[in-house]
């Protein structure tokens, strides 16, 4: 029986001279139906944790492609530690638009999926790339930390105190995440026995970091444009469900979804009951499909102001 997909991996450079693990899925034997870009969540990788939701979007018809962040996954870095959130940033934006103009992607559509604290960075991405994209997937996206899982306000302050002086130290007391996000015994298992998943207290200026972002995008909100869909568990303890409607409400998207799943966790893709998350999928995979079947108007708008660009060149002659 053929394979209903390929998989390759390939490491690149990144501006700050760190190499960054890549990796795609592709359909093997159709034209993909547009593009997907995977924002991982913390502490997670792309070609393991993120595997199965990868699978899934290639037998809808979709291509699929993964980065790990500096300091997690295969990626390099020291693990766990993120000296800035936008150096993350500057690097999805500047491998997702290098995929993007591959001569076999050009004209396709393209989506990103983000989970957690990819939620985050593909929002800044979508600010940084405004226009460029077609729509996201954001899944319990990190818009807020949930108070179940941030420090009590007095350590926040001590802790940032010390940011400046040891910013690798690995002392913020926080709960176990991986029991807080992960309903599955057995996938709890998976990710703590898998060696490209940090396991360990969050380091000082990651978490200065990780609580910044959030604080920044809850007040920002109303600048989302772009077209999603969001999708957050009722008994999510790591993100912050309310955030998550408040992003409906605010952004000035003229296209956007909310759908919220009772006694449902954080880990929506792939933490919970095998039933719960085919019915996940299926609210996933069907969004993106009726949005790839209403054909590409981002396309068309950017033919159309190359054209009236030509145009207005042609009569300042």
């Amino acid at each position: 029986m053929a394979k209903a997909s390929s998989y390759d991996e390939e490491f690149i450079v990144n501006s700050r001279g760190l190499e960054l693990f890549t990796c795609q899925w592709l359909p093997a034997s159709r034209e993909p139906k547009a593009l997907i870009f995977i924002c991982h969540g913390y502490a997670m990788e792309c070609s393991i944790t993120m595997e199965s939701t990868a699978i899934r979007l290639v037998e809808a018809g979709y291509a699929v492609f993964g980065l790990d962040y500096e300091g997690h996954g295969k990626s390099g870095g020291l693990s766990g530690y993120m000296d800035s959130f936008d150096d993350l940033v500057d690097d999805c934006c500047i491998h997702f638009r290098s995929v993007c103009e591959r001569k076999e992607n050009k004209g396709r559509m393209r989506y990103m999926l983000a989970e957690s604290m990819g939620g985050a960075v593909s929002l800044l991405v979508h600010r940084k790339m405004p226009g460029f994209w077609d729509g996201a997937v954001l899944v319990a996206p990190m818009c807020k930390i949930a108070d179940d899982v941030k420090p009590p306000t007095v350590v926040v302050t001590v802790l940032m105190t010390l940011c400046n002086v040891i910013p690798t130290w690995k002392i913020i007391p926080t709960k176990d995440i991986i029991d807080l996000a992960l309903k599955q015994p057995h996938i709890r298992d998976e990710v703590r026995s898998n060696p490209y998943c940090y396991k360990g207290r969050p380091r000082l200026k990651t978490g200065h970091e990780l609580l910044r972002v959030s604080l920044e995008l809850e007040k920002t909100l109303n600048q989302v444009s772009l077209p999603f869909i969001v999708l957050h568990g009722e008994e999510d303890r790591v993100t912050d469900i309310g955030v998550s409607r408040q992003l409906y409400k605010e952004a000035s998207s003229s296209d956007k979804t909310f759908k919220s799943y009772p006694g449902m966790w954080h880990g929506l893709l792939y933490g919970e009951t095998p039933e719960n998350i085919n019915a996940v999928f299926v609210d996933i995979i069907g969004w993106l499909d009726a949005k790839t079947s209403q054909g590409n108007s981002r396309l068309e708008r950017e033919q159309k102001m190359a054209e009236d660009d030509g145009d207005h060149r042609a009569k300042d002659k």
